[in-house]
């Protein structure tokens, strides 16, 4: 990750550039690769580097008209973010990370979210504050977040 970032810093950008595209990787998905991954090795707090990283990265998805704006991209970034402050103990500052993403409504779930929601899940098992009522409810929330399941008339025969 380091080597990527010190090698972002020596790219001199040319006309092709600003074609864009599809292998655009701008420096907010790399800030949220950067903080996903210490989060799936499970390091990082909200007084470390990655806690900041967590907060930067929510901050650059959460204005929808931002141009490299997705929802998904910031609905991960704030699953990081919410694991991250479990890991420093702060339960209620997970709540509030991950809010928004619970309050998608359903059509908007997909797997990728889905899976950021049970990382969250997993973390709230390890959490200190994991017997609490509020983490017994963000559990049970997170427990059925997923996506409806197709109704019995729209499987195939």
């Amino acid at each position: 990750m380091e080597q990527a970032a010190r090698r972002r810093e020596r790219v001199e950008p040319d006309d092709l550039d600003e074609l864009g595209g599809l292998l655009t990787f701008p420096v907010e998905k790399e800030l949220y690769y950067r903080v996903e991954t210490e989060v799936l090795l499970g390091q990082g707090a909200t007084g470390t580097a990655t806690g900041a990283a967590a907060e930067q990265a929510v901050a650059a998805f959460s204005l929808p008209d931002a141009p490299f704006w997705a929802f998904g991209d910031e609905a991960g970034a704030r699953c990081n973010l919410a694991v991250v402050r479990l890991h420093d103990d702060k339960l209620d500052g997970a709540v509030d990370a991950l809010r928004p993403v619970l309050d998608l409504p359903p059509a908007q779930r997909n797997r990728g979210i889905v899976v950021s929601a049970q990382r969250v899940h997993r973390a709230l098992a390890h959490s200190p504050a994991r017997s609490s009522l509020l983490a017994r409810e963000l559990r049970e929330e997170i427990t059925r977040y997923s996506p409806s399941a197709p109704s019995p008339a729209a499987l195939p025969r």
